[in-house]
């Protein structure tokens, strides 16, 4: 915001300037005077595209050229899955919307002090290339021969990575999964066959807000209605998802992907269980508003009795006041070497982790897939037994880790609990967040522009 009110600010000062440099011109004499106005008039007129105001988010604004820039993205991404576009308008008014609710979050983000360093940035970035099979030089020019701008790019993932942690501080850590809660899904999962199922799932949400009067809601359930009869004539379900659904993923053709079923609200897996590959549901009605689900695919969750375990300790350092990332991530390369050079893990650890786990030597015990943070289990993963990691960050802060044996075997009663508490808390955290998100959106000042022609 900065770099653009300045732009504007030089623009007005350059249009003063010129205005300034106008009145200073002597008059032109009545001959000269003349030709000017002759030529003022054969001259063939030129229209400039001037930049304007789209919404008006609390202190912040989104112009035309932003969200034409966001649109021609999401149209090509959307091009290269084969996905069919929705109408232009329809298009613009989604990613508005969803630009939208972005700069709500990051505006709280920042008054929350939450911050992304380059140094994470740039680690983030690198995950992102090695997942794709590039090295980062290479993955930018794939960026830009896509027409994608690599500083924009940059900025696009620290806003992303801004979002999820914000979430994580004041939606996910707020969520509580009690004893009673994973017995009950303990039990569900018991008696139902479809407690070893996943889903391949779209869907649509017409998002009912707050509060909402009658009047509201039977508006909200009439468009459900027209998306689902738009269905049932035969339409492409991304391309109604696009224009009907309030659902973030709307843009992504609604898709949920694989979820298990103790992911899923009772509501989706009561009417799934009846569903047969390609089936669209009816209208379903949660508190959030009316979904209309599409099944695509089932399958057979991994059999229970292989489940590999990994025995794991680790170190954590947290940046804080005194200490920087880069300091952190030097002081456990140091600690690294120390070990390799014949230091006793765990006694590093006592002397150094900032984890719970430090006064066990860092050790974490066994733990399965799921357990850990995603990337705290693509470094554990990637071990042999005895080896030390290098520093490695993850939402925690930096550590390094240690494998010290792994195997396989049927989960316990401890890991079965462990596995439903997870798939509460997932299902509970999403939707935490989209009544958060909603909440959110209603206590900032939004003024929607878009129409205003």
């Amino acid at each position: 915001m900065i770099h653009r009110k300045l732009l504007r600010f030089l623009a007005a000062c350059a249009g003063v300037l010129a205005l300034s440099a106008a009145a200073q011109t002597p008059p032109a004499s009545a001959p000269a005077a003349g030709r000017l106005e002759t030529q003022l008039k054969n001259a063939p007129s030129r229209i400039v595209p001037v930049d304007r105001i789209v919404a008006v988010v609390n202190d912040d604004v989104i112009t035309q050229n932003e969200l034409n820039e966001r649109i021609a993205l999401v149209t090509r991404q959307l091009q290269r899955q084969g996905a069919t576009l929705p109408p232009s308008d329809v298009l613009a008014r989604q990613i508005l919307e969803r630009m939208i609710n972005d700069r709500v979050q990051l505006q709280l983000a920042k008054d929350e002090g939450i911050k992304i360093d380059d140094l994470t940035l740039d680690q983030t970035i690198e995950r992102i290339a090695q997942e794709n099979k590039m090295s980062v030089a290479d993955f930018r020019k794939a960026l830009e021969r896509d027409g994608i701008n690599y500083t924009r790019f940059r900025e696009d993932i620290r806003n992303e990575i801004l979002i999820a942690r914000l979430r994580e501080k004041d939606v996910d850590n707020a969520i509580v999964v009690t004893d009673a809660e994973v017995e009950t899904e303990l039990a569900r999962e018991a008696h139902e066959a479809s407690a070893d199922v996943e889903y391949q799932l779209s869907h649509i949400l017409v998002a009912v807000p707050p509060q909402a009067t009658a009047d509201q809601i039977e508006a909200r359930r009439r468009r459900a209605l027209e998306a689902l009869q738009a269905l049932r004539g035969g339409a492409n379900f991304g391309q109604i998802a696009a224009q009907y659904s309030d659902a973030p993923d709307a843009l992504q053709g609604g898709s949920l992907g694989w979820r298990a079923a103790g992911r899923l609200p009772t509501l989706f897996t009561d009417v799934l269980k009846r569903m047969k590959p390609g089936d669209v549901s009816d209208i379903l009605r949660s508190p959030n508003g009316f979904h209309i689900v599409k099944l695509l695919d089932t399958r057979s969750k991994a059999a229970a009795a292989g489940i590999e375990q990994t025995h794991v300790r680790h170190i954590l350092l947290r940046a804080r006041d005194g200490l920087s990332e880069a300091e952190a991530r030097d002081k456990l390369a140091k600690l690294r070497e120390k070990i390799l050079a014949g230091a006793d893990f765990a006694e590093v650890a006592r002397q150094n982790s900032e984890d719970s786990s430090a006064s066990k030597g860092g050790d974490l015990g066994w733990v399965a897939p799921g357990d850990t943070v995603p990337e705290f289990e693509r470094v554990m993963n990637s071990l042999k037994p005895g080896e030390v990691s290098q520093p490695f960050q993850t939402p925690f802060g930096w550590h390094i880790a240690q494998v010290v044996e792994r195997r396989s075997e049927a989960p316990s009663e401890d890991r079965r609990k462990a596995t439903a508490r997870q798939a509460i808390r997932a299902r509970k955290a999403d939707e935490a967040y989209q009544d958060w998100l909603r909440q959110q959106r209603d206590r900032a000042f939004v003024e929607n522009r878009y129409d205003e022609r």
